[in-house]
């Protein structure tokens, strides 16, 4: 038996992620929260043959305090969509709020749960969450995850596309470690289970990091003002779901990148902050899950110089983020 909820679930990715929960055997219960739309949605997906239960909840009458109770997996993809010509940072301005109150209705409800957060910017929207949490005595750094994992589909689908084969595409296996946003991302190519073609071109490698880090910003100009990466997200975060859930089920050798509190495991987290060289927080390298969630957080492994860089220039940026986030519920009153 287990709850699933999804906060957000009526919006560009909540509809194609409660869809994509309700078709997995995994799911008993499917919780769906929203402002608007919810009881819709979870009457379209009642509807489908498989054997989660849907209901859909709005705020009126402890809505969100229905759907959270009870909740053993609670994903996170509410807030707004990034625009052409919108960064991170306006992002952030609209979606911390969102988050917090979010947070704020899962450390009073569902403390225990595992918190799976997509709403961006997630360098900045996790601390966000752990901060609420601390505030409310319940934070457990083993139960709270960001989701990077589409950066990691994209790395893959790329890297079957530059191979020739996309029926490789769910084999090839490249860690993502930093962060969930541009320079923060970075693929270490040089691990990829089926690695490039020999000569392949430093140019041509150059060209394939910029297209993972910021393959959001292709499908921002593609969908022309009508969206962000919603449909590829929502398989992401259901694909990360699937894992945590498999994990606390009690599957062994899960193993995902997943941008965490490295507190989750402090042996894993200290030697990882040698690796980086610097004190941060918050990371995201490959961690292997389990039925309390984090395990063990893995370190870089053997990487080249060439992403040795790519971690240095990331790390300012990540830092900036993270305190963004922290600082944002130290001047909350909650």
């Amino acid at each position: 038996m287990v709850k699933a909820v999804v906060l957000g679930a009526a919006g560009g990715i909540g509809q194609p992620l409660s869809l994509l929960l309700k078709t997995s055997s995994l799911i008993t219960e499917l919780s769906l929260f929203d402002i608007v739309n919810t009881p819709g949605v979870a009457a379209d997906l009642s509807h489908i043959s498989t054997p989660a239960k849907v209901v859909g909840y709005l705020p009126p009458d402890d809505g969100l305090k229905k759907a959270l109770t009870g909740a053993e997996v609670i994903i996170i993809p509410a807030g707004v969509p990034r625009k052409p010509g919108m960064t991170r940072d306006d992002l952030f301005k609209i979606n911390a709020g969102i988050v917090r109150d979010l947070a704020t209705g899962i450390a009073t409800t569902a403390p225990k749960a595992f918190v799976l957060v997509i709403s961006n910017p997630v360098n900045s929207t996790v601390p966000i969450v752990a901060e609420v949490f601390k505030k409310h005595g319940v934070f457990d750094p083993k139960r709270l995850f960001g989701v990077t994992t589409l950066d990691v589909v994209r790395a893959s689908t790329f890297v079957s596309e530059i191979l020739g084969d996309l029926s490789l595409s769910s084999k090839v296996v490249v860690p993502v470690v930093g962060g969930h946003s541009g320079v923060t991302i970075v693929p270490l190519l040089s691990q990829s289970s089926h690695p490039l073609p020999s000569g392949f071109a430093q140019g041509d490698l150059d060209k394939l990091i910029n297209r993972i880090q910021f393959g959001g910003d292709e499908v921002v100009k593609a969908k022309d003002g009508a969206g962000s990466a919603t449909l590829s997200m929502a398989f992401a975060g259901a694909e990360f779901a699937y894992k945590v859930i498999r994990a606390a089920k009690g599957e062994k050798g899960i193993i995902a990148p997943t941008f965490v509190n490295l507190a989750a495991d402090k042996e894993g987290g200290d030697a990882l902050k040698k690796e980086i060289g610097q004190d941060l927080d918050y990371f995201s390298s490959p961690v292997e899950l389990g039925p309390e969630g984090v395990v063990k957080i893995h370190g870089l492994g053997k990487i080249t110089e060439g992403e040795s860089s790519l971690i240095k220039a990331a790390i300012p940026e990540l830092a900036t983020n993270i305190e963004k986030g922290v600082s944002f519920i130290e001047s909350s009153k909650l």
